[in-house]
C-alpha cells in the first residue's frame, strides 16, 4: 500500500529524530503554537545577541550552528540546563542556531505528537528594517515549518517570531503560526517570480548584493535543492552543498541550468504533489542528496561531511 503523505510527514527523519533523548519530550503540549513558543525559548539565533542584550561565546558561534541532528541539539540544550524542555532558558543556556534549527526542532516536536510537519526553504520579506517601503523589500534566505491543519491544510509557521520582543522588533503584523504565503516565498516560487514574474534577482539572497555574492539566480537555485531535499525529509544544514553548477557565487547561471530549474521549480511550488517530489528527488542524480556533501561552514571553514544514513 503506498505511503500517505500524512504518515510520511508525521514520522521523524534521521535529522529530526530525538533518539535516546525522546523521553525529554514527555509533557509536551499538542498545540502547535505552544510547541513553537517552547522552541523559541530553547534556541537563540546567532544574530539575535543584541536583541537579548547577550554576547554569544565564540565557540558556540563556531559549533552550535553546525550541528545537524536534533538529538545532538537536544544534548547541547540539556547539558547547559537540565530542566524540562517546557521551561524557558535564559539566553546563555540556549542553543545558538539559525532559522533551520528553529524550524527543525519545531518540526520534531510536531512529528513526535503525530502531527504532519516538514521544513521549507525559501525567502522572507519581513526581516527588513522597520519603515522599509513594502513595495521594494529584500527577500532574505529563511527556513520555516510547514504543518498540517485538519481544516485548512498546510500552514507556514515561524517559531522565531513567537517571542513578542522579536515580533515587535521586526514590526511583524501577522500570526507567526500562519505566515502569509506572499511574505514567505518557498524557493520554487522565488525562482518563478524572477524568471516569469519580472522580480529582480538582486532582491533574493542571503544578503543584498552590496554585502556580498550570495544572492540572485544561483543562490535561489541552491535553495530549490534544499527545499526539495527537505520535502523528502533530508533536512541538511543550509551550507551543505552538492551538485553545484560551475561558477562563482553571484554569477548568473548558464542557460541550460536556468531551463533545468524552470522545470524543477513548479514541482516544489504551490500545492506540492507528494508523489512528484518523491519521484523527482529519488530519480534525479543532480538533485538527490549524496552520502557525502561539502559543508561551507560559516565559521569553521569548508570540508567534506558524510551524512548519517537516511531513513526515508
Amino acid at each position: 500500500m503506498p505511503l500517505s503523505f500524512r504518515a510520511f510527514y508525521a514520522a521523524q527523519s534521521t535529522y529530526s529524530d530525538p533518539g535516546a533523548l525522546a523521553h525529554r519530550y514527555a509533557g509536551l503540549p499538542r498545540d502547535p503554537a505552544q510547541l513553537a513558543r517552547i522552541t523559541r525559548d530553547l534556541l537563540i539565533h546567532r544574530l539575535e545577541a543584541g536583541l537579548y542584550d547577550h554576547t554569544h561565546p565564540t565557540d558556540r558561534l563556531h559549533n552550535d550552528a553546525e550541528t545537524r541532528y536534533i538529538d545532538d541539539i537536544l544534548r547541547i540544550i540539556v547539558e547547559r540546563n537540565d530542566t524540562p524542555l517546557t521551561l524557558p532558558r535564559e539566553p546563555g543556556d540556549r542553543f545558538v542556531g539559525v532559522c533551520r534549527d528553529f524550524s527543525l526542532l519545531h518540526c520534531s516536536f510536531l512529528r513526535h505528537l503525530g502531527i504532519p510537519a516538514r521544513i521549507r526553504s525559501g525567502f522572507a520579506d519581513y526581516f527588513n528594517s522597520r519603515g522599509t517601503d513594502v513595495s521594494n523589500l529584500f527577500h532574505g534566505d529563511h527556513v520555516v515549518t510547514e504543518y498540517w491543519h485538519d481544516d485548512r491544510g498546510w500552514l507556514l509557521a515561524d517559531s522565531q517570531l513567537t517571542d513578542p520582543a522579536v515580533t515587535a522588533h521586526w514590526n511583524v503584523d501577522f500570526d507567526p503560526m500562519d505566515v502569509p504565503r506572499d511574505r514567505f516565498l518557498v524557493a520554487g516560487e522565488a525562482w518563478q517570480a524572477i524568471r516569469t514574474g519580472g522580480a529582480d534577482p538582486a532582491a533574493f539572497g542571503l544578503h543584498p548584493p552590496e554585502e556580498g555574492p550570495f544572492w540572485g539566480e544561483r543562490f535561489v537555485a541552491g535553495n530549490i535543492r534544499l527545499d526539495l531535499a527537505a520535502l523528502n525529509k533530508v533536512e541538511t544544514l543550509l551550507w551543505d552543498v552538492w551538485s553545484e553548477d560551475e561558477g562563482k557565487p553571484g554569477e548568473p547561471l548558464p542557460e541550460s541550468s536556468r531551463e533545468f530549474y524552470d522545470r524543477v521549480a513548479p514541482v516544489v511550488s504551490g500545492e506540492v504533489s507528494f508523489d512528484a517530489v518523491r519521484k523527482l528527488f529519488t530519480e534525479d542524480d543532480t538533485l538527490r542528496t549524496p552520502p557525502t556533501v561539502t559543508c561551507y561552514a560559516p565559521f569553521n571553514g569548508p570540508g567534506e561531511v558524510t551524512l548519517r544514513q537516511d531513513n526515508v
